[in-house]
Parts: C-alpha cells; sequence; structure tokens
C-alpha cells in the first residue's frame, strides 16, 4: 500500500496521525505541494509503517503556519531557516527552569501570531537573538515569550519604526544594567533583613529603578530642547 491513502487514524491518548492525502486536504495543499515541503525538509519526517507514512497533528500545525507565513511574504528559503531557528531553540523548560517570574507573565504564541505581532522583522538572526536573551523559549508547536509587558513594549516600539533587532541588541544591555541593579538592591535588603523578606520589598527597589529612569529621561530631553 502507498502513503497516498485518505484515512485518519485515532492514537492512544487522544492523538491522531492521518494518511499523505487526508494531511494534504485538511491544510488545504496538493499531494505534491506536501511533498515538496517534506523534501524541503520544511516539515519533520513522518512515521514510517512500512511503506506507509503516517503524519500528526505537529505536521498539521507546521504546514498551517507555512500558509500563514507564506501568506505574509515570507520566502520558503526563509521559512525554512525560521523552522530550523525553532527547532533548535530553547525549550520553555530550560526557559522556566529556574522558577517562573513572580510578577511576569509568559505569553503563549503560534509562530504567525509571532510574525504578525513583528511584521516583517521575524527573522532567523532575530529569533535566534530573542532565544539567546531568554525571551523565547518553544514548546512543541507554541512559542513561549517570558513577559508580556516584554512582549508588548517591543512590539510597539517595532511598530514605531525601530528595528527589532535594535530593540533586541538594546534589550541585551539593559539586562546587563537590571541584573547589576538587583544585585546592589539585593545585597543592601540581605545586609539588614531576612532573605525571605526580598520578594516583599522587591516593589520598593523597582520603584526607585522607575523613578530613576524617569528623570534619567527628563534630563536626556532636556538636553535635546
Amino acid at each position: 500500500m502507498t502513503d497516498d491513502g485518505a484515512h485518519e487514524v485515532e492514537q492512544g491518548g487522544g492523538a491522531r496521525e492521518y494518511r499523505m492525502e487526508e494531511l494534504a486536504r485538511l491544510a488545504g495543499i496538493t499531494v505534491r505541494t506536501l511533498r515538496f515541503y517534506r523534501e524541503r525538509k520544511l516539515i519533520p519526517p513522518p512515521r514510517r509503517e512500512g511503506r506507509i507514512a503516517w503524519y500528526d497533528d505537529h505536521h498539521l500545525a507546521r504546514l498551517r503556519t507555512i500558509a500563514a507565513l507564506l501568506e505574509r511574504g515570507h520566502t520558503l528559503t526563509g521559512i525554512a531557516e525560521l523552522a530550523e531557528a525553532l527547532d533548535q531553540g530553547r525549550d520553555v523548560a530550560d526557559l522556566l527552569g529556574v522558577g517562573a517570574p513572580t510578577e511576569e507573565e509568559p505569553v503563549r504564541l503560534t509562530p504567525e501570531e509571532l510574525a504578525a505581532r513583528f511584521e516583517g522583522e521575524v527573522t532567523p538572526e532575530n529569533l535566534a537573538a530573542a532565544m539567546d536573551l531568554g525571551y523565547l523559549g518553544t514548546d512543541g508547536d507554541e512559542i513561549v515569550h517570558i513577559s508580556r509587558r516584554l512582549l508588548d513594549v517591543s512590539s510597539a516600539l517595532v511598530r514605531e519604526g525601530i528595528p527589532l533587532a535594535e530593540v533586541l541588541a538594546a534589550g541585551e544591555r539593559v539586562r546587563e544594567h537590571a541584573d547589576a541593579l538587583a544585585a546592589l538592591f539585593a545585597d543592601m535588603i540581605l545586609r539588614h533583613a531576612p532573605e525571605e523578606d526580598l520578594h516583599r520589598l522587591r516593589p520598593l527597589a523597582r520603584s526607585v529603578v522607575e523613578a530613576e529612569l524617569s528623570l534619567a529621561l527628563d534630563r536626556r530631553i532636556g538636553k535635546r530642547d
């Protein structure tokens, strides 16, 4: 039997697998296109059972992502590079391995939702930089951003015309200063209070940094006037 059959099987635990024709139909593409994507390694290899190839919902999600990215003007070469970057990206368990942030809210996104937030700026280089910074991790077919606030601010800056590469470079520099400030406040507090007070007093440290940054921006803007 060839791998061009059109029936669907139900696996244990509710997972589904599809023959090639069924997967192509669900993805809205032709079998020829599906074979082309497989040859270009845009999708992972199917599970083989003799001469039969079985595809699953991960393949279907990847095909829908490819279609969405093509609609947004990405080339197949660019999509292949993005897929490789995602496949080599940090797992979300590694991203949150030191403990989920206590104040920041992680955000789950599909690759096409990420592309929509940063129109034309989601490149393999930017994706790798965001993953190196620890902003992004992967969880199956989803991408997880470590902080909704950082995601919203960075996408707002890109909408204002600032290249995402520059936003990420600035984020790396801010990270260095933030680590130094966190160490300064933590050391100061621990000299006078027990360790369990660090969490309770963190809003005070954040308020000082926010106020000083606001004053520094006033001084910078004043110099330009």
